[in-house]
């Protein structure tokens, strides 16, 4: 029964990210097809953040109408409209409408408003159901919601990325027929298997999450009564820590249920940051959801795509597939000092810096055309991903243990630097052009 457990908590936490994350490596294959071209990441960096709507609408509803909302429901709903987005994203993603004049992807944008309100609304869902379990089962839960990164990251890897050349094409000017023009366009190959597979494939990642959700409702009561009968210590011990976290052996398992209590400190009682440390996480909490969430995804089609398709699309799979692994490295190698990482911060803000540098230069930017230049850009988002997605958990820990309260304001903290982030670069991408695009063919960049 345990063992099934995991496996449950691990599928139901494969629909958390999955839609979000599968669109972002599926990105340098559907770029070059929608109208919008390489402005379409700002794009969806503002629709995602306009899906907070879904959990802000949840919390009111808990704060309002206490008792109201019923949370299986609303697990249940969500998870089923990402299933239908899914389904209709592999259908419609390359529908466009024409709007003032020009083409859109007006269906794209709908459904991926849709896909992004189902995974933010389950950071405020599925966590407070797993609550109900043991607390060992939420570390199965968040190892699945890193693999709704990690395996679309890997899927987009195995599905490849279509190679370009260069092809004459000719056209005819007026009525002769011998006067013609020739000019380069660029021809995609195709990938290992289309974007409508890769949709589909997402869709049964969501039917996955909600099975396993099925039947986590059904098989809690069983094992909540055969825990109580064969081991009712660690069921009480578990019990008292989640009612109330840190009350147990002087402060108990550094406030989080199901820890050490020969390791325990009561931090929730005296905590160990001052005033001033606390305000510098927060700080670090906005600027690195800020650079993650909302500046550097708006411009990283001008960052790679310069460079080639095949340095974009390693580019946003291996960055998506780092997120799960810098995460991991963070369970078994924690360092909370606020200095380490303010330096690590730093140091990814380096290389986020140097993205942004190549960005401003698209579509001529440093070593283009050159295997070097390819492989340091790929390492350069790599490196700025892992190192960033490292300090978020390292911070989230910081102030988990500090007070619940304080992870609360973490939250809207990395929000608020979310949205600050995306609705900055918008106009600066859309509205005043300040990035170039190009095209791989016809570009003449000096030597």
């Amino acid at each position: 029964m345990a063992l099934l457990v995991h496996v449950l908590a691990c599928a139901f936490g494969l629909g958390s990210w999955v839609a979000v994350n599968g669109l972002w490596v599926e990105l340098p294959l559907i770029v070059n097809t929608l109208p919008e071209g390489w402005e379409l990441p700002s794009y969806l960096t503002v629709i995602i953040q306009l899906a907070n709507l879904g959990p802000l609408l949840v919390t009111l509803m808990h704060k309002l109408c206490p008792g109201r909302l019923s949370e299986r429901v609303v697990i249940c709903s969500i998870l089923s409209i990402g299933v239908l987005s899914c389904v209709l994203l592999a259908f419609f993603w390359d529908r466009t409408t024409v709007i003032a004049g020009a083409s859109h992807s007006t269906a794209f944008f709908i459904i991926t408003f849709f896909l992004s309100l189902v995974d933010c609304t389950s950071s405020v869902t599925f966590l407070p159901f797993m609550m109900q379990l043991p607390a060992k089962y939420i570390t199965t839960y968040f190892i699945g919601e890193g693999l709704s990164g990690f395996i679309p990251g890997v899927v987009a890897l195995a599905q490849g990325v279509g190679i370009a050349k260069c092809v004459n094409s000719s056209q005819t000017s007026g009525n002769h027929t011998d006067e013609q023009t020739w000019s380069l366009q660029t021809e995609y190959l195709p990938s290992n298997f289309s974007t409508e597979v890769f949709f589909f494939f997402l869709a049964a990642m969501m039917c996955i999450s909600l099975g396993a959700f099925v039947a986590l409702n059904r098989l809690p009561r069983t094992f909540e009564l055969s825990t109580e009968n064969l081991v009712p210590d660690t069921a009480a011990s578990v019990a008292s820590g989640l009612d109330n976290p840190g009350a147990e052996a002087g402060g108990g398992s550094e406030g989080r249920p199901g820890g050490d209590p020969a390791k325990s400190k009561p931090q929730l009682a005296n905590p160990e940051h001052s005033v001033y440390q606390l305000g510098f996480i927060y700080l670090l909490v906005v600027w690195v959801n800020a650079s993650t969430n909302g500046v550097l995804p708006s411009v990283q089609t001008y960052s790679c795509m310069p460079y080639g398709n095949l340095a974009y699309h390693l580019s946003a799979a291996l960055a998506s597939v780092a997120n799960p692994v810098a995460c991991t490295i963070a369970m078994f190698f924690q360092n909370r000092s606020p200095v380490f990482l303010g330096v690590l911060t730093m140091l990814g803000t380096g290389f986020g810096g140097y993205n942004m540098a190549m960005a401003a230069m698209s579509p001529c930017p440093l070593l283009q055309g050159t295997a070097a230049g390819e492989a340091i850009i790929v390492i350069s988002w790599l490196l700025f991903t892992g190192t960033l997605s490292y300090v978020k958990v390292m911070v989230g820990v910081i102030l988990r243990d500090h007070s619940h309260s304080a992870l609360v304001w973490c939250g809207a903290a990395g929000q608020m630097g979310s949205l600050v982030g995306s609705v900055t670069m918008f106009p600066l991408v859309n509205v005043y052009q300040l990035f170039t695009s190009g095209d791989f063919c016809n570009t003449q960049c000096p030597l």
